[in-house]
């Protein structure tokens, strides 16, 4: 998100720590207004990944790590598709006690700018969806993800078009790229929330670390 989507407290962009960003959520996610406001906003990122995923994944068993879940609005596009397997993991206490009961398996409180407390190759995707934003998860978080996703599995996330290149996300993919970490499948800009006239790209990748 960006300097033009926030009406509420303070503007995204400005928060600088995780702390900062912890307390935010948590105060946004009272009262349901976290998810009244992306409704507001035609918020369409949950939707538009949940999609593409789809297309490229007709296994509905797989297991999916929602990566910032946030309140559950992934989890709830991908089971329209028929995707039933999710853990769920997010900074803020407050919007994961927001998540639809019996909708993830399992939701844990996670700061994704760390190490990601799950063994190598333990998932069959991982969704990451209006997390690289300003403020929030950075680059190296990419790397955790292609370890713990299985080879030949699949990493779909949105980025926020205003930190693309200033975080050096352009950089990390290029780099994971020459690597053959993954393999690109889509990368695209996306309408994100149109409606507030923020764009991101938005990126489907193919795990062959092991390849």
């Amino acid at each position: 998100m960006s300097q033009k989507d926030v009406g509420n407290k303070i503007p995204i962009y400005k928060l600088k720590t995780t702390d900062e960003v912890m307390k935010y959520y948590d105060e946004w996610g009272n009262k349901d207004k976290y998810n009244k406001d992306m409704v507001d906003w035609n918020y369409t990122g949950p939707k538009e990944t949940s999609e593409i995923l789809n297309k490229h994944e007709k296994n509905k068993d797989i297991l999916i790590f929602d990566a910032g879940c946030g309140t559950g609005l992934v989890g709830i596009e991908l089971n329209k598709y028929g995707f039933k397997n999710f853990h769920g993991a997010d900074l803020s206490q407050t919007l994961l006690d927001s998540v639809p009961n019996n909708l993830y398996q399992k939701l844990t409180k996670v700061d994704l700018n760390k190490t990601i407390d799950t063994k190598d190759n333990s998932y069959d995707a991982v969704m990451c969806v209006g997390t690289f934003t300003f403020g929030h998860v950075k680059p190296n978080a990419l790397d955790e993800f292609v370890r713990i996703t299985k080879s030949g599995g699949l990493i779909c996330f949105t980025i926020n078009e205003g930190i693309h290149e200033e975080y050096g996300f352009d950089k990390k993919i290029i780099s994971l790229n020459e690597n053959n970490k993954w393999k690109e499948l889509e990368f695209f800009k996306s309408d994100y929330i149109a409606s507030k006239d923020v764009n991101a790209w938005l990126g489907l990748y193919r795990v062959t670390k092991n390849v």
